[in-house]
Parts: structure tokens; C-alpha cells; sequence
């Protein structure tokens, strides 16, 4: 028998779709961790990769989106796309009902509510699911895997072996 909510709508037969955006440069064990954890829980995730002009990429978006690609490949049910401009017009695009969003520690709560009751303004319907990291993951960012990367440290088990290929392609600037 399906479950029926207050306002009429059934759960049963019903597919969940969620996109975890984010700029992923590059890509770190962190956010494959939240994407494999995040397979678990929706039915469709998409990984959103932003063209963020604010920021100084390393690595291109199709470059990015291709790591990620290649990463994800054993989880069926996880897709690799961009975009550009408002996460809420995306999602409405892609049909989601939800985002996925990782966090570190107290300072990444403090940010994410704030885009988090932004986008439930913008869009009532999006319901934004925030996921701790493991453990292990907890103080990995893409920002610190580059600045460590630039400075001739090891970020070895911090990003999957295709990202350190690549970050040894691209050199150390």
C-alpha cells in the first residue's frame, strides 16, 4: 500500500532525482565518497559541474566532467553534467527534486544554509539533503588539494589516481 502524504501525493512509484553541484577542481576522494553514498539514497543523481567564471580553474569543465565521468562509471544511477547560471533553474531542467550538498565543518554549515534557504526561497519545492563526509574525508577540499599540489606536497589518497595523472600532466604552476 503507498504511503500518502498530508497534501494528497503518494510515495509509492515515485522517482527521486537529486543533483550534486559543484565546481570538483579538481575532483577529490571526498566527493566521490558523497556521490557513492549518494547513489544509495536517490534513484537518479546527477553530479552538476559549474562553470564558475569567479574562480580560476585548474582544470577545464570538460576536463572535469570527463574525470568525473570516468569515476562514477560503476554506479549506474549517476549521471556527470554542467551548467551554468542559478542551481535552482538547473535543477528545474534536469526535473530533480533535491541537492545534495557536503559538509566539512561548522563554516561550510554556516554557508550551505544560507544557499540552502536561498534556493528554498527561489524554488519552495527543492528540498536541499546536506551529508557529512567519512571520517577520513573530513578536511579534504579542492582548494587545499591544489594549494598542496602547487607547493610540491604529496596529495596522494586525496584524489582518485586519474586526477593525480592528470595533476602531474598539468604541472605545477
Amino acid at each position: 500500500m503507498p504511503l500518502t502524504l498530508s497534501d494528497g501525493l503518494s510515495l509509492m512509484n515515485t522517482t527521486i532525482k537529486a543533483i550534486y553541484p559543484g565546481t570538483f577542481d579538481p575532483m577529490t576522494n571526498g566527493h566521490l565518497d558523497l556521490i557513492a553514498r549518494g547513489a544509495k539514497i536517490f534513484d537518479h543523481l546527477v553530479v552538476a559541474v559549474l562553470a564558475n567564471s569567479q574562480k580560476s580553474p585548474l582544470f577545464t569543465v570538460p576536463e572535469r566532467c570527463a574525470m568525473l565521468t570516468a569515476a562514477v562509471k560503476p554506479l549506474p544511477n549517476v549521471s556527470v553534467e554542467s551548467f551554468d547560471g542559478l542551481l535552482v533553474d538547473f535543477v528545474r531542467s534536469q526535473h530533480a527534486q533535491a541537492v545534495l550538498r557536503g559538509i566539512r565543518a561548522i563554516s561550510d554549515y554556516e554557508y550551505e544554509l544560507q544557499m540552502a534557504l536561498m534556493n528554498r526561497r527561489l524554488a519552495p519545492d527543492l528540498e536541499t539533503i546536506f551529508m557529512m563526509p567519512a571520517e577520513k574525508f573530513s578536511y579534504v577540499s579542492s582548494r587545499l588539494v591544489k594549494e598542496i599540489f602547487r607547493l610540491g606536497g604529496s596529495v596522494e589518497g586525496l584524489v582518485p589516481e586519474l586526477v593525480l595523472e592528470k595533476l602531474k600532466e598539468r604541472g605545477r604552476h
